[in-house]
């Protein structure tokens, strides 16, 4: 990441020093103390001073955490599920049955891949229709059988292809956030990386918003919005600034309900240790949510919904 550049150059040049052999240049040892002393001192000021755009590209770092890891390492007697038995299975989305602890649950995701040949497979995250369609149907299955749902937001947005459109991109949304507004079991939403735009947002709200510390959850992505600000999705940067789209922003607007901490440098830095909390709070949340009445959960999700955003009338209006 370019914002790392300064770090990674000092990195560098401390592991080029220790490989070579101190005991023939004794002199350097004062050298290697010194520098590993000033890259620590710059991890601190690098990674506390982060700006939105910073996090956004931490939030896009090809070694953090996906979900087919959380479910990997969270989760046993997995059921995968395919297919929304209209077009075909869509891999951006995953979706399945699983266990979490004891207790049986529904889960949904935006599965990234871990190498190219599988983000193209998967398109880099961005669901086609049938992908919500596939999620619909799970989301019908947890309130079928009664099963509490837990969803994993990693994307920066639907996919925005014509063919996606020909079969009702905007449709398919629609819907999945209508369904997902009325289901009558819990549902935590634990938002790992990206969260953009309504392809978030279709399995990206319930009872509860759990989101890591890079992550950010913002009805567009930074590129979209400076394509529609500035006619120039260049400008993105700028447009990460203006959105107010990171971890602390949304739960300083009340919209998110918890931040996990994530090390210096992102996820990936402790990919183990991140997930694992992430669990705990998944299992947490479940836990508060559990005895409440299946129609207090949807007045309470209403009035969740209603709650955001603010909007004031301009005199003669």
């Amino acid at each position: 990441m370019d914002f790392e550049r300064p770090l990674f150059d000092l990195e560098k040049k401390l592991e080029d020093l220790r490989r070579l052999s101190l005991a023939e240049a004794p002199e350097l040892a004062a050298e290697v103390d010194s520098l590993a002393a000033e890259i620590a001192k710059l991890r601190i000021e690098t990674y506390t001073r982060l700006s939105p755009w910073d996090r956004v590209q931490i939030a896009r770092h090809p070694e953090r955490p996906k979900t087919q890891h959380y479910v990997e390492a969270l989760f046993t007697d997995v059921i995968e599920l395919h297919g929304d038995r209209l077009f075909g299975d869509d891999e951006a989305m995953f979706a399945g049955l699983a266990t979490l602890g004891e207790q049986r649950i529904a889960f949904l995701g935006h599965r990234k891949g871990s190498n190219t040949t599988e983000n193209i497979r998967r398109h880099f995250g961005s669901p086609h229709p049938e992908g919500f369609r596939k999620a619909m149907r799970v989301m019908r299955l947890a309130e079928k059988f009664g099963l509490p749902l837990v969803t994993f937001l990693d994307t920066f947005g639907a996919y925005p292809g014509i063919e996606a459109e020909e079969r009702g991109q905007a449709w398919a949304i629609a819907e999945s956030i209508e369904l997902l507004s009325g289901l009558r079991v819990p549902i935590v939403v634990a938002d790992i990386g990206e969260g953009g735009s309504g392809g978030a947002l279709a399995i990206g709200f319930g009872d509860h918003l759990i989101m890591l510390e890079n992550s950010y959850y913002s009805v567009s992505s930074p590129e979209a919005c400076a394509s529609i600000l500035y006619r120039d999705s260049g400008q993105a940067e700028a447009a990460s600034s203006c959105l107010r789209m990171t971890a602390r922003d949304v739960y300083e607007f009340g919209i998110a309900d918890e931040i996990i901490p994530e090390p210096l440098g992102g996820a990936h830095r402790d990919p183990s240790g991140v997930i694992s909390a992430v669990g705990v709070a998944i299992s947490d949340a479940l836990d508060r949510l559990s005895g409440t009445l299946p129609e207090d959960l949807f007045v309470r999700r209403y009035d969740r919904l209603r709650d955001i955003g603010e909007y004031c009338r301009l005199p003669g209006e």
